[in-house]
Formats: C-alpha cells, sequence, structure tokens
C-alpha cells in the first residue's frame, strides 16, 4: 500500500522567472568554473594525471554542478561517473585519495541539491550508490585508508540528512499553502450555495404572494363577472388549479432549503420602502448616513427591490464592522432602464473587506448576478469603500 506522494521541491529552482533564479545561475555558474578549474589543475600538478585526462575528469566531476540546481539527479549521475572514472585512473598511483578536495565538494553539493529535490527514497538512492559505487571502490581499488573512507561516508549521510530537512520542509510548507487554499476555495463554493440558498427562501415569499393573489382572483372572478360563460369559467378553474398547485410545489421545494431550526417567513420581504428604517438602524450603530433618491420612484419587480434593499443593508452592515463611526452617502437612482444603487463611505480599511469570515460580497455579486446586473466593489478614491449596483428593471437575459 502506496503513502501519499509528496509535492514537488523546487526550492533550488525558483518556479517564476526572476532575480532569484538569475542569482541561482550566478552561483551554480561560479561553483562549477571554480572547482572545475581547481580540480584540473589539482589533477594535472599535483596527482600527476595527463593534461588531457585531467580536462576530462575535472569536467565530468565538477561541471554538472552548472545543471545542479535545475536537474540535480542528472548532475549527480554525471559527477559519480567522474568520481568513479578517477578511482580507475588512480588506481595505479600511490595517493591518499584519488580525487581533489574539489571534486569532493562538488558531489557535496550536488548530493545537497538532489536531497532538496526528491523524495527520500529517490534521494536514499543516490546517497547509497555514492557509498557503494565510489567510495567503495576509492578504499578498494585507489589504496584510500579505510578510516578515512568511513569519514567521507559519514559526511554523505549527514549531507543527505540535512538535505532532506530543508526540503521536507518546503515540501511541508508547500502543502500546508495549498491545502489552505483548497479549503478557501471549498468556504467560497459553500458560501456561494449558502447564500443562493438564502436568495431561493427569500424570493419564496414573494413569489407565494402573487401565486396566491393569482388564486384568489381566479377563484373569485367567477362570482364577480355575472353571466360568465362556461368556457371561461373552466378557465379560471384550471388558472386556479395550477396556481395552487405552483404554489404548493414551491413552497415544497423552498422547504428542502430551509434549515431544521428555521421557520419560514411570515411578513412580506423588506425592499425600499423601508430604507429609512434601515438607515435609522445604522445611525443607532454609530454610522452617519444620508440617503440621497435621484430621480421619479417607480414600481419595481420584487426581486429587484429585495436585492436592492440586501446590497444597502450588507454595505451598511460591513461599514459598520470595518469602518465605524464613518459617514455613509446611500443613492438610490431610477434610471430609464436600471436602477442603480451607490453605497460609499468615508472610514479607511486597515483590512480586507472580507476578514472578518462573512461573505457580503459573494451574497451581493450571487443577488446581482441573478438579476443579470453588475456590481463594483472596492477601495473608493476618497480613502474609503465603495459598492455600486446596477439592477436592471426588465428580465434577466
Amino acid at each position: 500500500m502506496h503513502g501519499p506522494k509528496e509535492p514537488p521541491r523546487t526550492l533550488l529552482w525558483p518556479a517564476r522567472p526572476g532575480l532569484a533564479r538569475i542569482l541561482v545561475v550566478v552561483v551554480c555558474f561560479a561553483l562549477a568554473i571554480g572547482f572545475t578549474g581547481g580540480s584540473i589543475a589539482i589533477h594535472a600538478h599535483v596527482l600527476d594525471v595527463p593534461t588531457s585526462q585531467a580536462w576530462l575528469l575535472g569536467l565530468a566531476q565538477c561541471l554538472p554542478l552548472l545543471i545542479a540546481a535545475r536537474w540535480p539527479l542528472i548532475a549527480w549521475r554525471v559527477t559519480a561517473a567522474g568520481l568513479l572514472c578517477g578511482v580507475i585512473v588512480m588506481a595505479t598511483k600511490d595517493e591518499f585519495w584519488p580525487w581533489p578536495v574539489t571534486s569532493f565538494l562538488s558531489l557535496v553539493f550536488v548530493l545537497f541539491a538532489v536531497a532538496v529535490s526528491y523524495e527520500r527514497r529517490t534521494s536514499g538512492g543516490a546517497v547509497l550508490l555514492t557509498i557503494v559505487g565510489v567510495i567503495a571502490p576509492a578504499a578498494l581499488l585507489a589504496g584510500m585508508p579505510v578510516w578515512f573512507g568511513i569519514i567521507l561516508t559519514g559526511i554523505v549521510l549527514i549531507v543527505l540528512a540535512f538535505g532532506d530537512a530543508v526540503g521536507g520542509r518546503y515540501a511541508a510548507e508547500a502543502s500546508l499553502a495549498e491545502h489552505a487554499e483548497l479549503h478557501r476555495q471549498d468556504l467560497a463554493r459553500h458560501a456561494v450555495l449558502e447564500e443562493r440558498a438564502r436568495i431561493a427562501r427569500e424570493l419564496h415569499d414573494v413569489v407565494a404572494h402573487h401565486m396566491s393573489v393569482i388564486a384568489m382572483q381566479a377563484e373569485a372572478a367567477p362570482y364577480k363577472i355575472p353571466e360568465l360563460p362556461d368556457a371561461a369559467k373552466d378557465t379560471f378553474v384550471v388558472v386556479r388549479d395550477a396556481a395552487r398547485e405552483a404554489l404548493a410545489e414551491t413552497r415544497r421545494v423552498v422547504g428542502l432549503l430551509r434549515a431544521d431550526d428555521e421557520a419560514a417567513e411570515r411578513r412580506p420581504q423588506p425592499g425600499l420602502d423601508r430604507l429609512d428604517e434601515l438607515t435609522r438602524g445604522a445611525t443607532q450603530s454609530g454610522l452617519a448616513v444620508r440617503v440621497r433618491v435621484v430621480g421619479v420612484p417607480r414600481p419595481v419587480a420584487a426581486g429587484v427591490d429585495l436585492s436592492a434593499y440586501r446590497i444597502v443593508q450588507e454595505s451598511l452592515s460591513n461599514a459598520s464592522r470595518y469602518a465605524p463611526g464613518a459617514r455613509v452617502d446611500v443613492e438610490v437612482r431610477y434610471g430609464p432602464d436600471l436602477l442603480r444603487v451607490r453605497v460609499v463611505d468615508d472610514g479607511a480599511r486597515t483590512t480586507p473587506q472580507e476578514s472578518g469570515g462573512g461573505h457580503g460580497l459573494i451574497g451581493m455579486h450571487e443577488r446581482v448576478a441573478m438579476l443579470g446586473g453588475t456590481l463594483s466593489a472596492g477601495p473608493d478614491p476618497g480613502n474609503g469603500w465603495s459598492v455600486v449596483a446596477e439592477l436592471p428593471y426588465g428580465d434577466p437575459p
């Protein structure tokens, strides 16, 4: 049974191009050039290796540092092969160990990159192969003292442990950040569904009222209109029965959206006619609210009326929560084709609008989208917060 797969580690190679990646490239280039030059010089002048072989060994053992940050496993394979070739070349020479110090340091850096970048099984395998395929042959074939081989093995294991700890912490932090982002998205989706259910519950009362009126008028029509033809009476019966059936079905469906402890509304849903009552409550909470109505008020659809009221209510609630004591201007403009609601406060915000855990903006967006309108919310040039909603009078597209 396999455990969870580790997230990819990109600690040594930044995911996005920029200054950090340039810095990594410069460091790797400097180390590769410095170590390669030192390795070639030591091979040729200290270990007495022919110049052509010294160049080949130096390039193979140290130049892979150029790609160690981006492709550490490939760099390790080339470096390990170069060190093994060094063991073979130095097998007939009487030296303390078969590599220059710079070559072994190159191996240390490459192994660290492998341990940081790969999961433990891969990096552990690389270290094991290094011990068995590089250090052990040096002790067996090139005459390196066994006790010194044990020291080199300890160094390699320390590098593995340190690199694995650094890479593991980075992978854990990346995993936590990913889970936090997924959790935030889940909360946002839940908030959208919750707000849609709330909107449906509220609109149910509006629809129920109109369906009840239709049913009552269809029931009363035969008594109010004398000498009504039988065909018309039958039509009114069909209208009445359809209205009652639709009302019952609507109540049944919306009842599923209500919480167990949430009773059905017993009073009409609010609208802009209760705007004064809403602003009085906001004033009592410490806000200085000024309401302005532009244009000639006109009857609007119940959904538009309710949504406009809720948008003003949520905007005042946010102003009270995040900018207590602010001055708030509420403007309701009746245009020829749409109703425009604008709420602006002059309170500076030091925290995001939704930092308190609420989902007011999500709810406003859902209401406006339902009606086919537009909503903009964000910082106001006057160092406050602005919410502007445009709600069409007609049916949404």
